[in-house]
């Protein structure tokens, strides 16, 4: 199964209409004029219909669970609010909840315990993006961005407070901010209530508390929608306040009802999507199965509506350990024979050597070098089959241990990827012998293992090369996001190929053929005027078929400990061709690695054949990787990008021991917003799913997707293929030493 790459759809959407200066009651304009009014008096009045309905709720007592539901936003909330509590960490959530006009998609991640994001895509009808006196637009899609942060837990005596903001990167249709606090009272019943600005300000709103703090909180500052991207703070927290608040019943242990007043007047579609009458809102959630939540909902006295959550935990395994076949047994050692003194080790070895390469053959590992001598064996392997490089180091020891003279007591294990040595992995036999069925096994054996730095790979046994490989496999090709169409996809199949002549070299090809799809029916022209060196992407979907994906030679060096090297050259990518060169620094001890890259690169023909078109360019990057600990990566690149404009970008991954791994990146350059257009910069979230974590079997590949808002020419950098650092630091102690509890599997 080939790697799933979603290419993000440089469709730019029609915004029509902007905020209109002074129209009233907008979450990005002045009101005409201030309406004071006890909030507090309003909503009494309006809670106790709902504390009435959920007192007689039916059912046996049932704790609540200690996490949030998810509301119509697709974040921690009640029904349209938020709430002050948290998912589980490390959750991933898509929700898709519609009424009337209203259909959002959100993708929602707890990054940490306490902060959780959002990523929304919603479908409307029939607004009026400047308000009440705006013109109705027929439709338009709207993307945004939310954060949430925990300030504090809740104990016996304190609520859990969070403050949170809304649609602050998008074109503004959602700008908002809060402080939420929320409190259990009994097993069954939890209260929430808060204080919005912006769009939650709308409803019953009030000069704004944050006045005694300066004169410029009590207005809040215009927003044109603009291009979107940008990050408005002037806007945050000022203007109007608004009180929300809602009650949440936890009716049977599946059941959940919930009740709220809402502070969000819906200024943009009050009159045209849907006549709303009322503030309070009423809703049900039934826990279908674990992961899968439905919701109900009667909204703002006008409305029903309906909801959908699919959440899953990274950090879990839906076959446990794995489906694949267990490991070999260590097998101790008996009385040494003369000959397991190492007297004739060097006639023994060549058929050892054979032996140790049919036995690792059959645990998914090839040899790459053996040298034996009396006491110690120095094996070079390459793992063929498993995701955790500490897995494939164990499977190695063990099955070694039923093959070796009595006399060698220490192994040392050096993984290689493309004939580059990763790092030298010593462990003792007598350990092996000793906690294979220790208690702690897992932590003895990584604290009495010696992880160094490796010199070059050795001269590799005879017949590893050259080696030839072919492969089929389906691909698939999703676009998000395109305006006319927010999914496209194409399916089909793909023929790849490999050629190593000679340790170091890797002769790579791909042609990919589509069977279904609707990729080319996308014509939106692009509109750039940087050069086009990614938003004429559709083009290239609807001419490339077939198309030659990749074709390229690489050679990859090691010049000293420590010190990696690439050198590519060829059809790099689908748009670009050239030559591309690497250098990776990066101690085995260390969380930090330097990289530097440098390409020249020409743009590739539409249909993806052998033909250039005129567009050359010469790019590069500086990099700096930090892994910083508890699964999150940090990854910072300077430099040149293929449109010629300079910048840099950061990367933030969070990465789950079963190989999961969830991130956003983001990158600025000295492109102007407006040159760069719709979006501002380039941005977006990247998620890759393990296949071994799919189907409980053994497997080194992946399904990857990387969404972005929109695609732009500002900020892109070459997408080649066989990069340093992720090969390399997965052999590195940080890299081992999050997977090595599967050293022993």
């Amino acid at each position: 199964m080939a790697n799933i790459v979603t290419r993000n759809a440089s469709r730019r959407a029609d915004i029509v209409g902007t905020l209109t200066p002074g129209a009233p009651r907008t979450a990005g304009a002045l009101p005409v004029r201030r309406r004071r009014r006890r909030a507090f008096a309003r909503l009494a009045p309006a809670a106790a219909p709902l504390v009435a309905l959920l007192c007689a709720a039916p059912g046996p007592a049932q704790e609540l669970p200690p996490e949030a539901g998810f509301n119509t936003y697709g974040t921690p909330g009640l029904i349209d609010m938020p709430t002050a509590r948290s998912r589980r960490d490390g959750e991933l959530a898509f929700t898709l909840s519609h009424f009337r006009n209203q259909t959002r998609s959100t993708l929602t991640f707890q990054v940490t315990p306490r902060l959780s994001a959002s990523f929304r895509y919603a479908n409307l009808y029939d607004i009026r993006p400047g308000g009440p006196d705006g013109a109705v637009v027929d439709f338009r899609f709207d993307r945004s961005f939310s954060l949430q942060y925990r300030l504090f837990e809740e104990t016996a005596t304190r609520p859990a407070v969070a403050v949170g903001l809304n649609d602050f990167l998008g074109t503004g249709l959602y700008s908002s901010e809060y402080v939420v606090a929320s409190k259990t009272f009994s097993d069954r019943l939890r209260v929430t209530g808060g204080l919005g600005w912006g769009r939650l300000g709308t409803e019953g709103g009030f000069t704004n508390p944050l006045g005694i703090l300066g004169d410029r909180f009590e207005d809040r500052p215009e927003r044109d929608s603009g291009l979107g991207g940008e990050v408005r703070t002037a806007q945050w927290f000022r203007g109007d306040a608004a009180l929300f608040g809602g009650l949440e019943w936890q009716a049977t242990d599946r059941l959940t009802l919930l009740a709220e007043y809402s502070s969000d007047a819906y200024p943009n579609e009050d009159g045209a999507a849907f006549d709303r009458r009322s503030p309070l809102n009423f809703g049900a959630q039934y826990d279908l199965r674990p992961g899968i939540t439905l919701g109900l909902n009667y909204l703002y006295g006008a409305e029903f509506g309906a909801q959908v959550t699919f959440a899953t935990d990274p950090a879990t395994r839906p076959f446990g350990s794995g489906r694949g076949a267990a490991p070999p047994p260590v097998v101790p050692r008996g009385p040494a024979s003369a000959a397991d003194l190492g007297w004739d080790l060097g006639a023994a070895a060549p058929g050892l050597r054979d032996r140790a390469a049919a036995a690792l053959a059959a645990e998914g590992v090839r040899l790459h070098a053996f040298d034996l001598r009396r006491t110690h064996l120095r094996i070079e392997i390459e793992n063929l089959r498993y995701r955790a490089t500490a897995q494939a180091v164990g499977r190695t020891a063990r099955a070694l241990t039923g093959l070796l003279p009595a006399s060698v007591e220490t192994l040392t294990v050096v993984p290689v990827f493309d004939g580059v040595a990763g790092s030298a992995i010593t462990i003792r036999r007598s350990d092996l012998e000793e906690l294979e069925f220790a208690y702690d096994n897992v932590w003895a054996s990584f604290a009495r293992a010696r992880i160094e730095g490796a010199r070059p790979a050795e001269s590799p046994v005879p017949g590893r090369y050259p080696r030839f490989e072919t492969r089929i496999e389906p691909y698939i090709s999703p676009s998000l996001f395109d305006p006319d169409a927010p999914i496209r996809a194409d399916a089909g199949i793909a023929l790849g190929a490999e050629w190593e002549p000679a340790p170091g070299w890797l002769i790579a090809g791909r042609v990919q053929k589509k069977v279904i799809g609707n990729l080319d029916e996308s014509d939106r022209p692009s509109t750039s005027v940087l050069p086009r060196v990614r938003s004429e992407f559709n083009i290239y979907d609807r001419e490339g078929d077939p198309a030659l994906t990749e074709l390229s030679a690489n050679y990859f060096f090691q010049p000293r400990e420590n010190l990696y090297g690439r050198l590519s050259f060829g059809y790099l990518e689908r748009m670009f061709g050239g030559v591309s060169g690497e250098l990776l620094w990066k101690e085995v001890e260390s969380p930090l690695a330097l990289g530097l890259e440098v390409n020249y690169v020409k743009q590739r023909d539409f249909d993806q054949g052998f033909g250039f078109r005129d567009y050359e360019v010469a790019t590069g990057h500086a990099s700096l990787y930090w892994d910083m600990g508890n699964g999150f990566h940090t990854q910072v690149d300077a430099g040149r990008y293929l449109a010629g404009d300079w910048g840099a970008t950061l990367t933030v991954d969070r990465e789950f021991a079963n190989g999961w791994r969830v991130g956003a990146f983001a990158t600025l350059t000295d492109v102007p917003f407006d040159d760069f257009g719709e979006g501002s910069f380039d941005k977006g979230l990247r998620l890759t799913i393990p296949l071994d974590w799919i189907t409980g079997q053994e497997d080194r590949r992946s399904v990857s997707t990387v969404i972005r808002p929109v695609q732009r020419d500002g900020g892109q950098r070459l997408d080649v293929d066989h990069r340093l650092y992720e090969k390399i630091r997965e052999a590195h102690r940080t890299g081992l030493r999050e997977d090595w509890g599967r050293f022993w599997r």
